[in-house]
């Protein structure tokens, strides 16, 4: 799963998209300008518009509004990417400085707005207003989740409020792309629900891995420390099936105090305990479910190299490795 299979059938769109992305920074500041193009050349797999460009192909979409489509679901990631990079501290992502690393936070702020803005123009020139509506929603979803995690209290062991956050986080903006591209592709309702049900299975199944992987990476190809997350005082999977198995752990007990954090021997020991144990495997096992159920709502659609591709994605994203 490694030659990425899945972006076969469209790599010609995909060049598309790079193109669309970088035309945006074009009238901005030279210094936004060169800050926008090197976000853009960083970076990612690109997964989010392949997404949107197999649904959408597989639907019978017409090409142009896709790649327009790819173009602002990218630039609207890229933005979060951006904030999220800010409001963390991080001083690398992918191994490269991030922007808040040589930028002014109020730098780094306006520049992750002049993308949301620019993701938004590409948005209307798709020419559908529902696909606008379903963009501002999806954005909503987004920043509130991620006010809502910055507020939220931290320790907190609840299956609910991680499903919450992890769909706002990551899986709102694959159900918004894959029935934006069904939207684009003029599909019957009952098509557009499915491949909505679809992008969010697909993404709840993405960000429990990227959970598990911060358990079971090295620091230097993970970028930050292995198990950063729960040293942070945020709770993944991994760390709820731990602590559910062993809830007598002292170093489990001790995350529902104030300043459970600061002890960073003790969540380092924490971190070990989830490494060593069977609930990286629980979690994963968990990500395949939801990857099964995506799945499921594949089958009736167009069979195809579209459909062929976007199922190899989807074993790409329980089957990826640091």
């Amino acid at each position: 799963m490694e030659n990425n299979t899945f972006f076969e059938p469209i790599q010609e769109q995909l060049a598309q998209v790079e193109e669309r992305m970088h035309a945006q920074a074009r009238e901005a500041h030279p210094n936004v300008q060169a800050a926008i193009q090197h976000l853009i050349s960083a970076g990612g797999k690109r997964i989010r518009p392949a997404l949107g460009l197999l649904v959408g192909n597989m639907l019978g979409g017409q090409s142009e509004s896709l790649v327009t489509l790819g173009a602002a679901v990218e630039l609207l990631h890229t933005a979060t990417l951006v904030h999220d990079d800010l409001i963390d501290g991080a001083l690398l992502r992918r191994g490269i400085p991030t922007l808040n690393a040589r930028w002014s936070p109020a730098a780094t702020v306006l520049t992750g707005d002049f993308l949301f803005a620019r993701a938004a123009e590409l948005a209307t020139e798709t020419g559908h207003l529902n696909l606008m509506h379903l963009f501002a929603e999806t954005l909503a979803i987004i920043v509130n989740g991620e006010l809502t995690q910055f507020f939220a209290e931290r320790g907190a062991i609840n299956r609910e409020d991680y499903y919450r956050r992890i769909y706002a986080k990551t899986a709102a903006l694959f159900e918004m792309t894959c029935q934006a591209a069904a939207i684009i592709s003029e599909a019957h309702t009952d098509v557009r629900e499915s491949m909505r049900a679809f992008g969010r299975d697909l993404g709840m199944a993405f960000q429990i891995v990227d959970d598990v992987l911060d358990f079971g990476g090295e620091q230097r190809t993970l970028g930050k420390p292995v198990g950063s997350d729960l040293l942070q005082g945020l709770i993944t999977l991994p760390a709820i099936y731990y602590a559910e198995a062993h809830p007598d752990d002292p170093d489990v007990l001790c995350l529902t105090g104030n300043h459970f954090y600061t002890e960073h021997e003790r969540m380092e020991r924490l971190v070990e305990s989830v490494r060593r144990s069977h609930a990286i495997q629980s979690a994963l096992a968990e990500a395949h479910q939801y990857i099964q159920q995506a799945l499921a709502r594949l089958e009736p659609m167009p069979a195809g190299p579209y459909r062929a591709a976007l199922e190899n994605l989807a074993a790409y994203i329980v089957q990826r490795h640091i």
